[in-house]
């Protein structure tokens, strides 16, 4: 359970990336196709932007320098801008106080615990909530941060996000809460908070002075309407950013996960304290990868074409997969969570699919922990990563309908 990990876990092989554990299981099985499919990690395999590596060599001269640790006035330019365009929001956001970069969002989102857990004050330990499923970050942050990390169940009984009733009800947490992790589009589920759900989430953090972290690195990718965002909800406040700050970053959005670029955005102050601990630990973000994040945080053309990229993918798992599966087209996000309960559990599915039909998947209870009610809410799925080909996509997903056979 939550109140007995420390930092220890990370150092005793108690706690363990889904990618290690996956090898675990599957270390000396033979894959049962000559021709194998890895639909584990979430590595974007589209087309990049063309003009990167040119922009990169615009401004070599820059790898000579110091890059600045809240970055250049370029780069947050084009990020404000471009918060600007995509929630209507021009103007709003002031690059110099509002804006800080980052590499990638995971080096944003493992040291904003840091400054969340200091400068929360009171008895007891600090609690950093998440939601479970999460993203590794949100738990390596928690831990290295001394706080007691908290899992939140996201199932599909409540929208496959967090239960803020629940939540609501536990003010003995909720007082020692530090920083609560919320992902929309959800990794891995798909799901979508809607902008009331945003503003309660808001509301909780500023009624209990806790911070928000709103993980976006999924916003581009949809199936519908745009995902609202955390800013956008929050600058219809008196209070507009404060107690909230949102993550994103260049790899999802535009197939570049190598350049490690990201930013975080929000409450002014918090961002103020977040800039001095990376300035004391945290690694800066290359001048020319600034430049060329700042010219591709300004181009959409590249992002049109890389939802459409993703919808021809799931277009092929609505042909393929049906209703099998729980599978449903997620609203966000470019996994499927599939119920494998018919079969057993996802650690014994992800086994037997790479046993049988040489498809590798992750199993859901590596991406979750057991939560409050002492259930994983991973257990009986596994998460299918679409960063592959149409064909390759077609070609996994018709090895995986035959699992059960």
């Amino acid at each position: 359970m939550s109140d007995t990990l420390s930092l220890a876990a990370l150092a005793d092989g108690t706690i363990l990336s889904p990618f290690t554990r996956l090898r675990h299981l599957l270390d000396g099985v033979t894959p049962g196709h000559e021709r194998t499919i890895d639909l584990t990690l979430g590595e974007p395999r589209e087309t990049m932007p063309s003009f990167v590596t040119a922009k990169i060599a615009e401004a070599e001269a820059l790898f000579a320098k110091y890059p600045p640790i809240r970055g250049s006035d370029e780069l947050r330019g084009a990020i404000g801008d471009w918060i600007g365009r995509r929630y209507n929001l021009a103007g709003v956001v002031d690059p110099a106080s509002e804006i800080l970069p980052c590499n990638g969002s995971r080096e944003g989102l493992f040291y904003a615990a840091f400054a969340a857990v200091g400068r929360k004050a009171g008895a007891g330990r600090p609690a950093v909530l998440m939601c479970n499923p999460f993203y590794q970050a949100y738990l390596g942050g928690a831990l290295a941060s001394g706080a007691e990390p908290v899992f939140l169940d996201a199932t599909e009984a409540t929208g496959h996000l967090p239960d803020l009733d629940a939540l609501e009800a536990d003010t003995q947490l909720l007082s020692r809460t530090a920083a609560l992790y919320l992902c929309s589009p959800a990794n891995p589920q798909g799901a979508v908070a809607s902008q009331a759900y945003i503003a309660r989430a808001l509301a909780l953090a500023r009624a209990y002075d806790f911070l928000l972290f709103f993980d976006e690195c999924y916003s581009e990718i949809y199936s519908g309407a745009p995902p609202a965002g955390g800013l956008e909800v929050a600058a219809k406040t008196l209070e507009r950013f404060r107690n909230i700050v949102v993550f994103n970053s260049l790899s999802k959005r535009s197939n570049l996960p190598g350049l490690r670029s990201g930013f975080c955005a929000g409450d002014a102050g918090f961002l103020q304290m977040l800039f001095e601990v990376r300035n004391l630990v945290g690694p800066q973000m290359p001048g020319p990868t600034q430049h060329a994040s700042a010219a591709v945080w300004a181009e959409e053309q590249h992002v049109t074409a890389n939802r459409l990229a993703y919808a021809a993918k799931y277009d092929v798992a609505d042909a393929v997969l049906g209703s099998r599966f729980g599978y449903r087209r997620p609203a966000g996000g470019f996994f499927l969570w599939l119920d494998t309960s018919s079969i057993g559990d996802g650690a014994y599915t992800a086994l037997t699919l790479w046993k049988r039909f040489g498809v590798k998947v992750i199993p859901g209870s590596y991406l979750a922990q057991t939560g409050r009610d002492g259930t994983n809410p991973g257990a009986h799925f596994v998460r299918v990563a679409l960063v592959h080909d149409v064909r390759t996509i077609r070609e996994a997903l018709e090895r995986f309908v035959h699992v059960s056979a």
